[in-house]
């Protein structure tokens, strides 16, 4: 499977755009979208390096047959930096006519970790479950995410990003009601993702979360 490379071009943000990767299942229903939204190490306009983030490799590998898998590229310092032009794109994807709306996921790791945390803070209607990896966010506002499915991970080493961002976060999320657990890995720096998106476990809870259309 070899996802199609395109150009998103904001009619909200005049004179922003950026590069995505998106590919669909051959099958003609409804189905999961899975957005990955990458670290600092795959920003900037070399679509191709985001092709090669191994990552993205492996929700290509392990959700691609199944599932709609979109990821964006980021060509600013930081998501934030295109945080309007990013929330534009995803509402974009998720009109689409082949889109599950119950079952939509997200997955990020490290600048993606937090730009995931946040993305679900501002829009948790969008959001089945998400799996923010090595990153954090602002806790005083879970209450936002208690009908979101959450599943972080963090290396236990990991000294770019302290795990005690995913503790906080996922502490928060479960004391205001939601449902949020954590990994953390023992012997792992910062990146978490290796283990994280190589575990089977990881897929099976993944597609086992669905919303009901009450909610």
């Amino acid at each position: 499977m070899n996802p199609s490379k395109n150009k998103f071009t904001s009619t909200k943000h005049s004179g922003e755009s950026f590069e995505y990767l998106y590919s669909e299942p051959e099958f003609g229903e409804k189905a999961p979208v899975i957005f990955y939204i990458h670290g600092a190490g795959s920003k900037g306009t070399d679509i191709s390096v985001l092709e090669n983030n191994p990552a993205w490799k492996a929700v290509v590998q392990n959700a691609g047959k199944k599932s709609i898998v979109v990821a964006p590229q980021c060509h600013a310092n930081t998501w934030f930096d295109l945080y309007g032009v990013l929330t534009e794109f995803i509402e974009n994807i998720l009109q689409k006519n082949n889109t599950d709306r119950n079952r939509v996921y997200i997955i990020g790791s490290s600048m993606g970790g937090y730009t995931v945390w946040q993305l679900i803070m501002s829009h948790p209607e969008w959001f089945t479950a998400a799996i923010p990896i090595c990153g954090g966010g602002m806790y005083w506002n879970a209450g936002r995410l208690k009908n979101v499915k959450i599943w972080a991970f963090h290396g236990a080493l990991d000294d770019i990003v302290l795990p005690e961002e995913s503790l906080h976060m996922v502490k928060a999320v479960n004391n205001a009601g939601g449902s949020a657990k954590l990994t953390i890995f023992p012997t792992v720096k910062h990146n978490a993702w290796d283990d994280a998106l190589s575990l089977k476990e990881t897929w099976n809870w993944l597609f086992q979360q669905e919303k009901k259309d009450s909610e």
